[in-house]
């Protein structure tokens, strides 16, 4: 019987990739000369640092390019309060990887509603959609590239 899984994962030595592309261009910008602004990044979270607020969004700017280019999804970052403290400007965000419950409730709910022949169970962080038809499974995934569940999903071990 075909079936897929559905899982939301982010490609993290791109992601690294990309911040080290980011704080290499901050470096050499001239409105960054003189400032210690750079990204900070560990296993499940981003930092962005600078001396003003202004400065952080030229840098989340940079980095969302950066990110495109690299085809990272932007929405599987999460931003957090902007902090100011003692002339410093911090904005933590956090990766975003796997489907929580609530959303992969939505995305069951979502395929229920479309009347073809499958079925989707919930299997911790991802979704397996299973059926008779390859063109049904297909077409499941059309639909779903058209939601917007606001994560980026991908579509994995598809069998025959």
């Amino acid at each position: 019987m075909p079936s897929f899984d559905i899982v939301s994962e982010v490609d993290l030595h791109e992601l690294s990739n990309a911040i080290d592309q980011t704080n290499r261009e901050i470096s050499t910008r001239f409105d960054f000369k003189g400032t210690d602004a750079k990204v900070d990044y560990s296993e499940d979270s981003v930092t962005l640092q600078a001396e003003t607020e202004f400065q952080l969004d030229q840098i989340q700017t940079i980095l969302n390019k950066k990110l495109a280019k690299r085809k990272v999804d932007i929405n599987s970052l999460e931003a957090g309060k902007v902090e100011i403290q003692n002339l410093r400007a911090r904005l933590p965000m956090t990766v975003k990887q796997g489907i929580d419950k609530d959303i992969a409730k939505k995305i069951v709910k979502a395929i229920k509603n479309t009347k073809l022949k499958v079925q989707a169970s919930i299997q911790g962080e991802q979704v397996r959609v299973t059926g008779k038809k390859r063109d049904d499974l297909q077409e499941i995934m059309a639909l779903l590239r058209e939601q917007d569940f606001g994560l980026p999903l991908q579509f994995i071990n598809f069998r025959d």
